[in-house]
């Protein structure tokens, strides 16, 4: 039998691997190929990230959750100072666009590395009868 530290041995957990995109089998910084969109392939372990189907969940709670908290804020911060609109816009524009692209990386590589860990795939239907 093996011990847990030979099994995770090399593997960064969860907030080290969300944070800093890091492949759940080899520690690399190579979960992502562009801003938010998974790279095919681990380039130096060879784990397949298309493997794992993180959906759009992430998408729509962080759009949901920031775009709740902006509101509050804006709101606040109207009632309290009445700055003229091109403050708002200048102020909650880049707030927005950085949480959502921010939280997103993170959420993303936080689900992927989950699902390697559970050991969660895809169904696949063998095609055989029940």
């Amino acid at each position: 039998m093996t011990s847990p530290e030979t099994t995770t041995k090399g593997q960064p957990g969860l907030t080290e691997a969300a944070l800093f995109a890091c492949c759940p089998r080899c520690g690399s910084r190579t979960l992502f190929a562009g801003v938010a969109r998974f790279a095919p392939r681990c380039r130096i372990c060879g784990l397949d990230f298309a493997a794992f189907n993180v959906g759009d969940g992430p998408a729509a709670f962080l759009t949901l959750g920031v775009g709740a908290l902006v509101t509050i804020l804006a709101v606040w911060l109207e009632l309290s100072f009445e700055p003229p609109f091109w403050v708002h816009i200048a102020l909650w524009l880049p707030l927005v666009v950085a949480l959502v692209i921010g939280g997103l990386r993170v959420t993303k590589a936080a689900l992927l590395v989950r699902e390697f860990q559970m050991r969660a795939e895809e169904h696949r239907h063998d095609g055989s009868a029940l």
